[in-house]
């Protein structure tokens, strides 16, 4: 998973998976999600992050280690 910050949108990009995205969904407003071929989830994409979220600050809680996701 990778995190990409575009600041000249002010948007955010939760990559989840590195397969291209074939279709985007708008589930609410200004919250997309991106979906491959056969509709799985690749990844999010929050409109105006830095007023919805609070992006000084990236914590992550009990990940599995890394040869356990392989």
């Amino acid at each position: 998973m990778k995190l990409h910050y575009y600041p000249e949108t002010d948007s955010l990009y939760i990559e989840l998976k590195g397969t291209p995205g074939a279709e985007t969904r708008e589930i609410a407003d200004g919250l997309n999600v991106d979906l491959d071929a056969k509709g799985a989830v690749v990844g999010i994409d929050i409109d105006h992050a830095s007023r919805k979220l609070d992006l000084s600050k990236v914590e992550t809680i009990a990940l599995p280690p890394a040869s356990a996701a392989e």
